[in-house]
């Protein structure tokens, strides 16, 4: 077996493109929305996974997560409301989002605080996925231990037979257990990385209780040393 590689000794030369507050958009949305279509123009892996990092009565815990809108009110995601990160977000509803776009040497970090979606707007999103996505939902238990693979997966076959693909976005019920949470920021960091790790990090920062994320009158702007 190859010996394992040094993680200290990797070393990568970061290129030298600055980041400077004349180059940000009027507000967090509109500055995000740039990144984000770049990070899509750059086909990064996945633009839209994010870390959610969270804590509460297990605690601390971080995991890699799907965003699945980006809108004046935050950011959103949809998860069981039974799994670990619903049970710390229910506990503490301050949380943090990372984006990691590596490749482009840049993050997006946000810090903010959590609320359930509605009933309608869950089914809204529950609706657009793929039947087996769905299925999926009411198929696991997420966080609960499991005695295999198996479990899941008899499970997930009992659910095909009686909630059979028709084609149709009301084929699959909307599990009870089940929605999305939308994090509405306090903070947004836009960090870029530069040489000598210089990196740049410009933050929008709230001037009132959770602004708009599209209105420039709710933030200030501050620079924070690397």
């Amino acid at each position: 077996m190859a010996p394992v590689e040094d993680p200290a000794a990797r070393r990568v030369a970061y290129a030298d493109v600055p980041l400077r507050v004349e180059d940000l958009a009027p507000s967090p949305l509109a500055q995000f929305d740039r990144w984000y279509s770049a990070a899509v123009d750059a086909r990064i892996a996945e633009p839209n996974a994010m870390v959610l990092a969270t804590g509460g009565p297990d605690g601390p815990s971080a995991r890699t997560v799907l965003l699945k809108g980006a809108d004046a009110r935050g950011f959103s995601l949809y998860t069981n409301r039974t799994s670990r990160k619903a049970r710390a977000m229910a506990a503490e509803p301050r949380v943090g989002l990372v984006f990691p776009w590596v490749g482009m040497q840049r993050q997006v970090a946000v810090v903010g605080d959590v609320v359930e979606l509605s009933r309608e707007e869950s089914w809204a999103y529950f609706s657009s996925r793929p039947y087996g996505s769905r299925i999926g939902a009411w198929a696991s238990a997420q966080s609960a231990p499991a005695a295999s693979a198996d479990e899941v997966r008899g499970r997930w076959a009992e659910l095909t037979a009686r909630w059979p693909d028709t084609g149709c976005a009301d084929d699959v019920p909307l599990p009870e257990h089940w929605g999305g949470y939308l994090v509405r920021a306090r903070e947004v960091e836009f960090w870029q990385g530069r040489p000598s790790r210089l990196h740049d990090r410009l933050v929008f920062v709230a001037v009132r209780e959770h602004p708009a994320l599209d209105d420039p009158g709710g933030w200030r702007v501050e620079r924070r040393q690397p």
